[in-house]
């Protein structure tokens, strides 16, 4: 097990990194405080996502939680005991929202796919944690809320990554009520893939990697930032860039070596190039 970072005040590791082969398992590891996003665990995901990108050995990422709770958003005593600061807290507050947002677009640039493993509540900035990944599995005892407008902080930030997520309307009703969403009802709006038996989702998501990973690394890496990269564009722009896109990819030594282990009916060796 590969210890990431501590806490301040805790001799406690806030974050977990370990290994099942090619695949990377990155564990929140706050459990009493409900794997909240304080800062210490903002900079340690920051970091390991950074270390990830660059890792050649890692070819899919498991994201997951200790604890009963997969992550209850940010940390709030840490935010409101910052309002005694002058400016009465808008600097420390700027900071954790924008070094949260950073955090979460590292997962959506990471080259690498990542899939979270819940097994509890993900509210808030939790839900948009879970709504970054690629992926998602899901116990049937999961949750899933952005519950701001209960507290008088409606859930913005959030709402970026739950409305790519989700059509409009669910969006909406999320954030306009608070309301928790079951697994089920996650999985049919589209925010998780799979739901699994309690117990089940770390080894489910981890099967799922695996099954990704034996892919080619380099394929999968331009098919994910493809995918994010026409989600954003008209009809017409995203067609021309997915044609550029597959050309580029026809050049390469592992498109080749894949057709012709289907035309030749065997299994492709791939070199991730």
């Amino acid at each position: 097990m590969n210890i990431q970072t501590s806490n301040v005040q805790n001799s406690a590791p806030v974050l977990l990194r370990e290994r099942d082969g090619d695949i990377a398992i990155v564990i929140l590891n706050r459990p009493q405080p409900r794997n909240s996003l304080s800062e210490a665990l903002l900079t340690a995901l920051a970091e390991t996502w950074r270390d990830i990108a660059v890792d050649k050995s890692v070819r899919a990422v498991v994201l997951a939680a200790n604890g009963p709770v997969f992550c209850a958003g940010h940390d709030l005593k840490e935010l409101t005991s910052r309002r005694g600061d002058a400016d009465g807290g808008r600097a420390y507050f700027k900071l954790i929202m924008t070094t949260s947002s950073a955090m979460m677009q590292q997962i959506v640039t990471l080259p690498q796919p990542v899939i979270a493993a819940v097994q509890g509540v993900a509210s808030a900035a939790g839900c948009q944690l879970v709504a970054s990944c690629d992926l998602a599995v899901a116990a049937t005892t999961a949750k899933f809320a952005t519950p701001g407008v209960d507290i008088g902080l409606f859930c913005s930030t959030p709402m970026v990554a739950l409305s790519r997520n989700v059509s409009r309307k669910h969006a909406m009703e999320m954030l306009l009520t608070g309301d928790m969403v079951a697994a089920e009802d996650a999985g049919r709006i589209g925010l998780i893939n799979r739901v699994v038996p309690v117990g089940e989702e770390r080894a489910a998501a981890i099967a799922l990697a695996k099954q990704i990973a034996a892919k080619s690394s380099y394929v999968l890496k331009i098919g994910k930032e493809a995918f994010y990269k026409q989600a954003e564009m008209s009809l017409a722009a995203a067609y021309d860039y997915a044609s550029e896109v597959m050309t580029e990819n026809m050049m390469a030594r592992d498109a080749n070596e894949g057709i012709c282990a289907f035309i030749e009916k065997r299994d492709p060796s791939w070199e991730d190039r």
